[in-house]
């Protein structure tokens, strides 16, 4: 499909300075955070194929925690490398960080980007701005949605790689379309991904239906753990150490489970608190909100973010320390949207 055909979210967006960046480079490395999800490595396919038609350059991607299982179907995944230090046989002149709100959050050893442009491409709102060049902006439901707007920037066309790899990205990001975020001009770039080629059938089902059985045993664990707080608006669940031995499931299984606890009638909030796989000590805290509470600002206040109804953060302590200090924010969130 011609991007003469295609209507961008956003017309006020100037893209110039990012794709001047790119036409200069010759060795351009694609990355997105931590524990990559739907977006991001959506977001980093498309980029990588549409940057191919540029020629004369070398274009590779590395993320410190590789790709999802549930992802590997994307054209290109097999060639993104993983590590905390990529390993290349000369140092990239561009890095272009996809769908990440710190630069922290790239998990990356701080000598790789010595020398490069580093140009930061995200929709969140509490992005830190950590780039050289920032394309930034909260409008956007996904950062697939902004590589869509850069596309057609470009005077370039849609593919079926790439349209299966942005409509992966959006997908996931609004919720399979329910969220506020899917606006009438989302659906209709959802329907022109589909028209280029997407199978949202199949996309479905490669992302939300291949549970392996230890997810599953890791599924019914978590869900043991549910709490209901704050006289019925938050409901919390866990994931422990002790769980990933006892159901032989990792930390991509934990996917989607806060969406359980979200599901519950009367939550406004929900609370995912699972052991970070890397950092002893440290636990990763997900948020969910319904309908009042922003839970971006929430976990902004824990040295966290995201956005108003999907963010988190990481804290260090113990267990019970964690919990408190998390069960607090949770209540004040819950006490100052209401009052609102």
């Amino acid at each position: 499909m011609s991007s003469l055909s295609l209507q961008p979210l956003f017309e006020d967006v100037d893209w110039q300075p990012v794709i001047a960046a790119m036409h200069r480079a010759k060795h351009i490395v694609l990355t997105t955070h931590c524990n990559p999800d739907g977006d991001g490595i959506g977001s980093q396919m498309a980029l990588f194929d549409l940057l191919s038609e540029l020629g004369d350059k070398h274009i590779s991607m590395h993320n410190r925690d590789g790709v999802p299982r549930i992802y590997t179907f994307l054209k290109h995944a097999d060639k993104v490398q993983r590590g905390d230090a990529a390993i290349v046989a000369d140092k990239p002149d561009l890095i272009i960080a996809l769908d990440c709100g710190g630069r922290g959050r790239l998990g990356m050893d701080e000598a790789w980007f010595a020398g490069a442009t580093l140009i930061n491409i995200d929709h969140h709102a509490s992005n830190r701005l950590f780039g050289d060049i920032n394309m930034v902006d909260a409008r956007y439901c996904a950062t697939g949605a902004m590589i869509y707007d850069l596309l057609i920037a470009m005077e370039l066309s849609l593919n079926f790689d790439r349209a299966t790899a942005l409509y992966a990205a959006i997908l996931t990001d609004t919720g399979c379309f329910r969220l506020a975020s899917a606006t009438p001009d989302v659906y209709r770039m959802g329907a022109a991904l589909i028209e280029a080629g997407a199978r949202p059938w199949q996309v479905s089902v490669e992302v939300y239906e291949r549970r392996s059985l230890s997810g599953m045993k890791m599924m019914t664990a978590c869900l043991e753990t549910l709490k209901i707080r704050d006289a019925g608006r938050s409901a919390w669940v866990f994931v422990t150490e002790q769980m990933y031995q006892e159901t032989g499931a990792d930390v991509e299984d934990t996917e989607g489970l806060i969406d359980y606890a979200r599901s519950i009638d009367g939550v406004e909030i929900a609370v995912l608190i699972r052991s970070d796989e890397v950092n002893f000590g440290a636990w990763k805290v997900s948020f969910r909100g319904k309908t009042i509470a922003n839970v971006g600002a929430l976990a902004g206040t824990l040295g966290g973010g995201g956005h108003v109804h999907a963010a988190g953060c990481q804290l260090k302590g113990s267990y019970s320390q964690v919990l408190t200090q998390v069960q607090l924010a949770v209540s004040n969130t819950l006490r100052v949207s209401a009052s609102n």
